[in-house]
This record gives structure tokens, sequence and C-alpha cells, in this order.
């Protein structure tokens, strides 16, 4: 048996090796990696300033904005075929909405949009009649309004919980055991872009 190399075999050796000197490395940290450094600095300024070591939300804030980067740009530029290539962009795009939706509170919004809004008067001090010294607050609420109110705060409670466990479904993926083991098998059909795992290009 006879084995033959073409001419780009001993090209991509040269190259490799040439890749490994102290020289290149040198010029490739110069040329791309302290750019990078200093685009990601600017793009997660925001998650940068606003992470602190007791606090939760700068992680996320900074996994969103990854998020969102990375959706753009295998939406626009990816190589991989469309069918599963946009699937994992329409995850991408909607984690990053379910971290936005959690790290700007906006559960009463989406509760107010679905029930109505809260009914909310101006707070107004009264002299308690135990203690004349003393004010307390009035509570101006009807009970209709009370029973409204707790309808609105429990929704966004709901909404809140609903949302946090679908994130880490996306991210986690699903469980493509069980995709191939289906009797109608094809995976264009059933893969749905979750997976955070597989989320390259």
């Amino acid at each position: 048996m006879e084995i033959k190399f073409a001419d780009s075999f001993a090209k991509s050796i040269k190259t490799l090796i040439l890749h490994n000197t102290w020289w290149y490395k040198t010029y490739e940290t110069i040329r791309y990696d302290i750019p990078r450094f200093i685009r990601n600095v600017w793009l997660f300024r925001k998650s940068l300033w606003n992470t602190y070591w007791w606090d939760h939300h700068g992680p996320l804030m900074h996994l969103q904005i990854a998020l969102d980067q990375m959706a753009d740009k295998i939406e626009s530029q990816g190589i991989e075929v469309d069918e599963s290539r946009l699937k994992k962009v329409a995850k991408m795009r909607r984690a990053s909405q379910l971290i936005r939706n959690y790290n700007d509170d906006l559960y009463i919004d989406m509760a107010e949009a679905e029930l109505g809004e809260l009914v909310l008067h101006d707070i107004e001090f009264e002299p308690a009649p135990d203690h004349p010294s003393y004010y307390q607050m009035v509570d101006k609420d009807t009970p209709e309004e009370k029973q409204h109110n707790r309808k609105v705060f429990e929704r966004a409670r709901e909404l809140g919980e609903t949302e946090w466990a679908e994130l880490w479904e996306i991210l986690k993926g699903q469980d493509y055991e069980n995709i191939k083991k289906r009797e109608d098998y094809d995976w264009d059909s059933h893969f749905d872009g979750s997976g955070i795992r597989g989320w390259w290009d």
C-alpha cells in the first residue's frame, strides 16, 4: 500500500509549527488577543460596573450581554445550516430576554398587563388613637382593591418562577438520547435549539 501526501499537508504542518513559536504567539497576542480584550471590556462595561461579590445580578447580566452578541453573530455570520442555527439563535434570544426580565424585575409590569394595574393610593398618616403623639398609616384600600393587588402580586411571583425554570431548561438543553429513541426520529423536527453547550460556531 502506497501512502501519498498532498502539498497542502506539508504546508499545514509548517503552519502548526509556526503557530507554536514564541514570536508568533507574541504577534498573535498583540494582533488579536489584546484588541479582543479591549473590545470585551467595552462590551461588558455595564455588567463589569454592576458586578459585586455579594450579588448574582452582575454575572447574569454578563451572560445576557454575551448571549446577545453570540446570537447576533451566529445569525449573521454563522456557517451552520439554517434549520438548526436559527433555532439556536431563537433560544439564545429567549434566554437573554428571560435574564433581562429577571434583572429588571419586570414581573409586576407583566402581571399588570394581564390583570390590570395595581391600585395604589397616596400615603397618608393620621394620629394613632392609642398614642396621641404617634401617627399611623391610613389604609385606603377597599377589600376589592386588596384582593386585586394580591392577585397581581401572586401572578408576578408565578411568572418569575416559571421564567426562572424556563431559563435553566433552555441552558441545560434537551435530552438528546430521548430524541434518538423516538420512533418518528427526525433530528431537525425534534431539535429545539436549546442547550448552551451546543451554542458555538
